[in-house]
């Protein structure tokens, strides 16, 4: 049995990186990491060039990502909110699932969850649910394709404007809107999910649901 991790994060040992690897390691399983940002995936052209064949017609790494997925006996997707929405990669990467579909539903049956690092704090008052929108995204892919949606973590992340090094000059901080005229990189600091062991427990949790749903 082989459990496959996808990370959408672009940023070198994210925290959605990290999460990431402790779900997979909590399986027990067979697993293997991908790093989208290692990888050139464009998104689906809506050719329906893959009808027949079920592989993607678009020459990049979106066939051999498919067909790893494809293979894999569990997935996990791991990506993070911009704009309050689910990253350009890793939407592009479910996109590129597509030719998985036809006919034969090749997905379905496939256990799967979802981890979603957010700099929106949980119920932040006049901001969307990011997170909550960007796990939904992922379940929503997962549902249409047939697959066992197992579950998703949400963490809370960090800003880029953390450590853009600019914070003093800038009029559209996502620092001091999201946490007020006053703050500062210093005084909102840098958020690590390690630091909260229960999140840790969640999604060791989430690791173990998965190898359960196969007994």
């Amino acid at each position: 049995m082989k459990v496959l991790g996808i990370s959408g994060s672009p940023i070198k040992n994210s925290n959605t990186d990290r999460a990431l690897k402790i779900v997979l390691e909590s399986t027990s399983m067979k697993s293997e990491f991908i790093k989208l940002s290692d990888y050139n995936v464009g998104s689906c052209d809506a050719c329906l060039g893959c009808i027949k064949t079920n592989k993607c017609i678009k020459k990049d790494d979106g066939i051999m990502l498919a067909e790893k997925t494809y293979k894999a006996d569990a997935v996990i997707i791991a990506g993070y909110t911009s704009y309050s929405s689910l990253d350009s990669r890793t939407k592009a990467y479910i996109e590129r699932l597509y030719p998985l579909r036809h006919r034969h539903g090749l997905m379905s049956g496939k256990p799967g969850a979802a981890i979603i690092t957010s700099a929106i704090p949980h119920g932040q008052e006049g901001w969307p649910p990011a997170a909550e929108i960007g796990i939904q995204a992922i379940k929503n892919f997962m549902i249409e394709e047939g697959m066992k949606f197992i579950g998703g973590v949400s963490l809370l992340g960090n800003v880029p404007c953390i450590r853009c090094g600019q914070e003093g000059q800038c009029q559209m901080s996502s620092l001091k809107m999201i946490h007020g005229q006053d703050a500062t990189p210093e005084s909102v600091g840098i958020n690590d999910f390690e630091n909260d062991p229960k999140k840790i427990a969640e999604l060791q949790q989430l690791g173990e649901a998965i190898r359960n749903s196969f007994s």
